[in-house]
């Protein structure tokens, strides 16, 4: 049987804060698989996902899941017990890369920089030993969803309550100044960057999502030795979590040219104007072709 003979489910929507990303996502994936002649087929991913696949009689699945169980390693599993390939990184990096605080504890083991922070639980404040500014962060979401800038004890509480609101541990951590580089990574390999400019305080969720609100550059201006250290940054982050398939790495590169690894992103997101198909595309990868690849991987039984 040839791969376009098998059944594809592309996983998509789900439950989580992310959802109607993901169904872009998922489109735009669905699109490019039946454009190159796949037997590929939506699935949006409810809590009746085991039923709908055995229903469906996926042979494959290719996850466009942003947040919740769809990136934390919840649908990976279910994938492994129901003996599915699938897309992307497994059950322990897919956990690990969405957990801010496990990752950080990662990367600081493996020697990449990371800005000092603390962990918040509800009912609790921690002392931070760190000046502001700070950025405070929900420990287990994405897409910057419920990210708070802080230039004072005075705004603390109010974003502590917001990103608890989202995860029960909420991340204070020291705000990184400088330039806001995202590493593609693809099957192991370093695929290329951008740098990200929000006409924001931050790239957040609006800057992300409104047309007209970043400027990306392609490839990021900066000189070719921090280029290169920030590649070498987003590959060691990636291999860290011992993660899979295909990736970006959120950076921030500062004024002394260091780079201090945000996230690993494990289902990036993949419309054809997202920032991984971006990257590929300098490295002369056109979208279809990012989307076979990173199935041909999933698929290849490594």
């Amino acid at each position: 049987m040839s791969l376009t003979d098998k059944r594809i489910g592309v996983l998509m929507g789900g439950v989580s804060s992310e959802r109607e990303v993901s169904l872009k996502t998922g489109e735009a994936i669905f699109n490019a698989l039946v454009r190159r002649g796949y037997n590929a087929v939506r699935i949006d991913a409810g809590r009746d996902l085991p039923e709908t696949l055995r229903k469906e009689r996926i042979e494959a699945a290719f996850i466009a899941l942003h947040g919740g169980w769809g990136e934390d390693g919840g649908v990976q599993g279910l994938l492994e017990v129901m003996e599915i390939p699938y897309t992307g990184s497994g059950v322990l990096a897919s956990a690990l890369s969405m957990d801010k605080e496990a990752s950080k504890k990662v990367f600081a083991a493996s020697g990449l920089m990371i800005a000092e922070h603390v962990v918040a639980r509800r009912g609790e404040r921690p002392p931070i030993n760190f000046p502001p500014p700070w950025v405070v962060k929900p420990a287990t979401e994405g897409s910057s969803i419920g990210v708070s800038m802080v230039d004072g004890e005075a705004e603390l509480d109010k974003a502590l309550k917001g990103a608890l609101r989202l995860s029960g541990r909420a991340i204070v951590e020291r705000r990184i100044f400088g330039k806001e580089i995202q590493v593609g990574i693809l099957n192991g390999r370093v695929l290329g960057s951008v740098e990200v400019r929000p006409s924001l305080d931050f790239y957040s969720y609006e800057a992300k999502y409104t047309a007209g609100k970043t400027e990306y550059i392609l490839p990021p201006e900066i000189r070719n030795d921090e280029l290169g250290a920030c590649h070498q940054a987003g590959l060691g982050a990636h291999l860290a979590l011992g993660c899979r398939g295909a990736a970006r790495v959120d950076l921030i590169l500062d004024a002394s040219g260091i780079p201090y690894v945000l996230e690993v992103n494990t289902i990036p997101g993949m419309t054809e104007t997202s920032l991984l198909p971006k990257i590929a595309r300098l490295a002369g990868l056109e979208f279809p072709d990012l989307v076979e690849e990173i199935l041909k991987e999933a698929l290849s039984g490594k």
